[in-house]
């Protein structure tokens, strides 16, 4: 009998989240009235802090040299409207995140946020903004939050009722066919010491090629292929990943190739809370991106909307000018180099849910109203106390455009360490490429070698 009620309730769950997602020809509509094509605000706030969206930032500045070549500062001219520290942080608190707070309590002494004027510089191309607006009518959230169907290409809910939606907006929002990049990894230690960990990323975004449907994605969305080049304790690591869009039907494909057996294996330990590559401990696997992977260990709600300091239009800190030892400081990034702007956020609670385990108990998420990136996430331990704050540092590729992420941080408030992840800005910039899709099979990952 509680057997067969657990699958009723799971069948009526699952039924809810359907209806969830899809919305009504007139409430789709508003995407060309009061929305942006990806569902955010047009109008600027009540104090007039938040600027109206006017089309997002669409034209490469001067000092762009063009494709492969860097993603300069479009704004050079903005200074800083003022610094939050901690002696007048009880001024702003009413728009930072417990974890933002917490990271003043910390380091009263070096920590700061310099917020500059907001600029709501997110924009995709006309094609995927239509994409986003058939998904608005079609879409179909089920499995109990674990599938997203009948969507490709643009953002799968662009008016969300659920906090589910809202992290399937984040995990599927546009960034192009595929893309190389260099992710830049470093576990700071107390002392401010690290050792880099250098990571080669193939990605190849199947939910958004241009040729994409429903059909067609064959239930993947992601292929992923990590290459670790350095130190050399960690240098021949591959790990391939096949992310589905229904991890009811089929959960993630993940398979490990290690150089001491000399074998690609399968590894479902590839997810949820085991640790990430070179993290030495500092993140679990789904905090990649801020967040990754299936949500089934969680419960999902949707709190509502905040206007709150966030990271943004971070070309300052993605400079090529620097060096890590510029960046990687002691306790924290060099303070100096963030820029913080006002946008209102999605807020949602995440707590894991009754039978299930995860090393965070619960993770509160912030989450951009224009581009769906998650900017900060608190995480909270066992005992539902504060552990650890990530935060993301996005900047928009004008010529493209999207928006993608130039450095990810995890502050452990324990330990007073903290990670440093996806910076490249001693490497090459990120490129959006068409890869072929053989190289995300697992018979030719074992062939591969670092270079």
């Amino acid at each position: 009998m509680r057997i067969r009620t657990a699958a009723v309730a799971l069948a009526l769950l699952a039924a809810v989240c359907s209806v969830q997602a899809k919305v009504t020809p007139e409430e789709a509509a508003r995407l060309k009235t009061d929305l942006t094509p990806t569902g955010a605000e047009r109008a600027a706030n009540a104090a007039g802090t938040i600027p109206a969206w006017d089309g997002g930032l669409t034209k490469s500045p001067p000092c762009y040299k063009g494709e492969g070549t860097w993603y300069c500062d479009p704004f050079p001219e903005d200074k800083p409207l003022f610094t939050i520290t901690k002696e007048n942080l009880d001024t702003h608190k009413d728009k930072l995140t417990p974890g933002q707070i917490a990271m003043f309590s910390r380091y009263p002494t070096t920590y700061k946020m310099k917020v500059y004027a907001t600029r709501r510089t997110h924009a995709y191309p006309d094609w995927v903004n239509e994409a986003t607006y058939q998904n608005a009518l079609k879409g179909e959230l089920a499995g109990g939050g674990e599938s997203m169907k009948n969507v490709v290409v643009g953002i799968p809910v662009p008016i969300p009722k659920a906090g589910a939606e809202l992290i399937w907006n984040h995990k599927l929002r546009y960034r192009g066919s595929g893309a190389t990049r260099w992710n830049m990894q470093a576990a700071v230690t107390t002392s401010g010491e690290y050792n880099a960990v250098k990571i080669r990323e193939d990605v190849e975004f199947a939910y958004g090629q241009k040729t994409a449907t429903p059909e067609n994605l064959k239930n993947v969305a992601i292929y992923f292929l990590q290459q670790v080049h350095a130190p050399p304790r960690l240098a021949g690591i591959i790990t391939l990943v096949h992310e589905t869009m229904d991890q009811v039907a089929e959960p993630r494909r993940a398979w490990q190739y290690n150089p001491g057996q000399r074998r690609l294996r399968r590894a479902p330990n590839i997810g949820y809370d085991n640790p990430g590559t070179g993290s030495d401990g500092l993140r679990t696997n789904d905090q990649l991106d801020m967040f990754n992977g299936a949500l089934d260990r969680y419960t999902w709600q949707l709190v509502g909307k905040k206007e709150l300091y966030i990271p943004y239009n971070a070309y300052a800190l993605h400079s090529n000018a620097l060096k890590y030892p510029d960046i990687f400081k002691k306790n924290h990034i060099n303070a100096e180099l963030p820029r913080y702007e006002l946008h209102r956020v999605w807020v949602v609670d995440s707590t894991t849910r009754p039978g299930k385990n995860h090393a965070y108990k619960r993770r509160t998420f912030y989450i951009d109203e224009d581009a769906w990136q998650m900017a900060v996430v608190d995480i909270y331990d066992n005992r539902d106390q504060l552990w650890r704050v990530q935060e993301a540092h996005p900047i928009v590729a004008y010529d493209k455009p999207f928006m993608v992420s130039a450095g990810e941080t995890v502050y452990d408030l324990y330990s007073n360490r903290y990670l440093a992840m996806s910076f490249n800005n001693e490497e090459a910039e990120l490129v959006e490429v068409q890869l072929d899709r053989s190289m995300f099979d697992p018979s030719n990952v074992s062939k591969l070698t670092t270079k």
